[in-house]
């Protein structure tokens, strides 16, 4: 019997299947989620239909600034895409499981791998203001789980294991690209909080402490429904502001949004190209697994 969760998944996503029939798009295979400031980056698509979140049903609805709340459903490097412009948080007075149940839906329409981007403050001082970082691992500090309750097997295990949050092969993949453009790019460790407030100075001190570089609001939730239903995820995080304690100033909304809005056209470049190449690194993991399998007995 199928729970309620995945009732409100099924007509989500017909509701957006229907939407899709009606402009003639193909079925996405890859979602990709917007963070603050880089709205812009569904520009890149050709796009087929745009459906807002509000008529989604069930959907969560964006609230704060730079989230237009859109579901856009196109082709980006020649793969079909469905890009969130725009995501909710849990400091919005969402549950964990309204948070990540855009992913859910993403999932149910077809998609097999997920991209995240965010902005976020950085905390290692080699991470300024502009720099890219692709999450290699988190640290849950949210305080809750969007996992928490009864367990619909159909979506996933009771007890995902998290031994790989992030793709590696994916990992891979961006930082080859990300050489032949000439694109630095960093490897970090991102730290989720509840938020709305930004840390104090004490407070981005323990978090560097316990080894995160990078710190936000969003992210966590999304990736563990993702690992939770067997999606591949590959994260990258924009430095927009210096969270450096012994150097602090006060945020600026508008410079972290003016940050996001330069760095945005590397992110796509970058993103865009990684899309392209998702076949050839299908392919090898493909290789890889049946190079692992016993040999036939004779």
């Amino acid at each position: 019997m199928a729970s309620e969760l995945k009732g409100r998944i099924v007509e989500a996503a017909q509701a957006v299947r229907t939407a899709m029939r009606a402009a003639g798009a193909t079925t996405p295979e890859l979602g990709i989620i917007l963070g603050t400031g880089l709205g812009d980056f569904a520009h890149a698509l050709e796009t087929r239909t745009v459906v807002p979140y509000a008529n989604i049903p069930h959907f969560p609805q964006s609230t704060v600034e730079s989230h237009a709340g859109e579901l856009h459903v196109g082709t980006l490097a020649g793969r079909p895409v469905a890009v969130m412009k725009g995501r909710v948080h849990y400091y919005e007075g969402y549950s964990m499981q309204q948070v990540a149940f855009p992913v859910r839906v993403l999932q149910e329409l077809g998609c097999r791998t997920l991209v995240v981007t965010n902005a976020c403050g950085g905390m290692n001082p080699d991470m300024p203001p502009g720099t890219i970082v692709v999450t290699t691992d988190h640290i849950n500090l949210m305080g809750d789980n969007p996992l928490i309750g009864p367990n619909d097997d159909s979506l996933g295990p009771r007890f995902p294991d998290m031994s790989e949050p992030y793709s590696r092969e994916l990992i891979e993949l961006a930082e080859n690209v990300a050489l032949e453009q000439r694109q630095p790019l960093q490897r970090g460790v991102f730290v989720a909080v509840p938020g709305p407030n930004l840390e104090t100075a004490a407070e981005y001190r323990f978090l560097r402490a316990i080894g995160a570089d990078v710190v936000g609001m969003s992210l966590v939730p999304e990736n563990i429904v993702a690992v939770h239903g067997g999606m591949r995820v590959l994260a990258f995080n924009v430095v927009t502001d210096a969270c450096l304690p012994d150097a602090l100033h006060a945020v600026d909304i508008a410079a972290v949004l003016a940050v996001a809005s330069r760095t945005a056209p590397a992110l796509t470049r970058l993103v865009a190209e990684v899309v392209r190449r998702l076949d050839a690194s299908n392919s090898s993991r493909a290789s890889a697994a049946r190079s692992t399998q016993a040999p036939a007995v004779q």
